[in-house]
């Protein structure tokens, strides 16, 4: 049952850091697509009396047909609208010790810029 006083979305526009990675799942044969995503924000800091640029990094992954996409239209550089939610996931490492992390869901990208921008 949902929450309906909850809401998991995450609207990004950045650049992608490399070329997506495509994999098929072995049992289903369904393609998913990892790659991240830089946004950058600016900001003032007041030791310089300057406007700095910070900029954050984003751990994405894309299922099936949206994966497929990613993986034949992406390209390192390519300015992307990218709408998704966050999923954690969790699993054992080889050391034995138990790691998680946290990535974007996506559910919808949209090519941004020109045909031939590719940073």
């Amino acid at each position: 049952m949902r929450d309906i006083n909850s809401l998991n979305k995450v609207i990004l526009i950045g650049r992608l850091g490399a070329k997506p990675e495509l994999r098929y799942l072995p049992q289903k044969e369904r393609a998913v697509a990892r790659f991240t995503l830089a946004t950058n924000e600016r900001y003032f800091n007041p030791s310089t009396n300057q406007s700095d640029l910070r900029t954050e990094w984003h751990r994405v992954v894309a299922w099936g047909k949206l994966g497929e996409f990613c993986d034949k239209y992406l390209t390192q550089g390519k300015q992307v609208y990218l709408e998704g939610k966050l999923r954690t996931r969790s699993w054992q490492g080889k050391d034995g010790n138990k790691r998680s992390t946290t990535e974007i869901e996506a559910q919808t990208v949209i090519l941004l810029g020109r045909r031939e921008e590719a940073v």
